[in-house]
């Protein structure tokens, strides 16, 4: 529904105190964009956000995001109201963390990515389904899957491997065969390379 000039005055004023990274001029055009977003939508939201797929096909186009996997996740963390649709209040917020999010704050939006389930933990199943959908080459030899199982144990048992030919180091520090938040960060400030361990779901330096 379109707003009055006072209320997207007030909706900016919020949204630059809310999500912190952005600027008053930054928010105002992120807002400009959810409005030709939600005009693209379907009109099941009534003006209220755009679906997952215009979400998608935004990210693709914008910042070049590809698996389908990882960007179904992405819109999920957007999503925090659960109800298939991004409001415009979890464009600029989810935007302020994956654009400009600390390092704390891409941490918990990462592992959120990953944690299929949403139980707190990236277990083994989490860890296969997501690099099943991220790995580059496997060996023609090989089962794939045997691969990829093969893969999630080296990262559970803290052995030096590669993921997409970039080297890494996870433990499972309190040995219960899954990640909980806690190993996750531990490891990821040790080797910043392995905040997107299982799979590319922040945009890429450009």
């Amino acid at each position: 529904a379109a707003m009055s000039r006072k209320g997207v005055k007030l909706l900016v004023d919020t949204l630059t105190r809310s999500a912190k990274h952005f600027n008053k001029s930054e928010v105002e055009c992120l807002v400009n964009l959810f409005d030709t977003l939600v005009a693209r939508a379907s009109s099941q939201f009534a003006g209220a956000g755009f679906d997952r797929t215009v979400f998608r096909d935004t990210l693709h186009s914008a910042f070049g995001m590809t698996d389908d996997v990882v960007l179904d996740r992405v819109f999920s963390t957007f999503d925090r109201g659960n109800n298939g649709c991004i409001t415009v209040v979890e464009w600029v917020e989810g935007l302020a963390v994956l654009l400009r999010g600390t390092l704390e704050e891409k941490m918990k939006y990462c592992f959120a990515v990953y944690d299929l389930n949403g139980d707190g933990y990236i277990s083994r199943e989490e860890m296969f389904q997501m690099l099943k959908n991220s790995l580059l080459i496997q060996p023609a030899d090989e089962e794939p899957d045997e691969g990829i199982k093969d893969l999630v144990e080296i990262v559970l048992k803290k052995m030096a491997s590669t993921y997409l030919f970039v080297p890494f180091l996870l433990q499972d520090y309190d040995h219960d065969g899954k990640l909980s938040f806690e190993d996750f960060e531990k490891a990821v400030r040790d080797e910043k390379l392995l905040l997107e361990a299982f799979g590319p779901c922040l945009p890429d330096i450009k």
